[in-house]
């Protein structure tokens, strides 16, 4: 058992496939190869496999292609309940019945 450990909680890691490096949080030790008691125990060692905190990678891709990502778009119910009519044919019936 390891009696000293060092105390963890940033870390620089890559977004490999936007070639982008942030430093960043360590949220949990999700897999080991080698022993599942170092998962348990939060244990950080080489090639253990963690969850980072997304939001230094989500403000880059916000300012880089200025898209918000991780928000869900709004459904077409959601929009009817806005007000907003879903044709056109409707909508001139509707200002014709309220006009005459």
């Amino acid at each position: 058992m390891k009696w000293r450990a060092l105390r963890l909680d940033t870390g620089n890691y890559s977004w490999g496939s936007e070639a982008v490096t942030r430093k960043t949080r360590i949220l949990d030790v999700v897999y080991n190869a080698s022993n599942n008691e170092l998962v348990r125990t939060q244990t950080l060692v080489k090639s253990a496999i963690v969850q980072v905190d997304a939001a230094p990678f989500k403000q880059w891709y916000l300012q880089h292609y200025g898209v918000d990502i991780g928000r869900k778009k709004k459904t077409a119910a959601a929009a009817k309940k806005e007000g907003e009519v879903g044709s056109l044919h409707i909508a001139f019936v509707l200002i014709f019945f309220f006009i005459v």
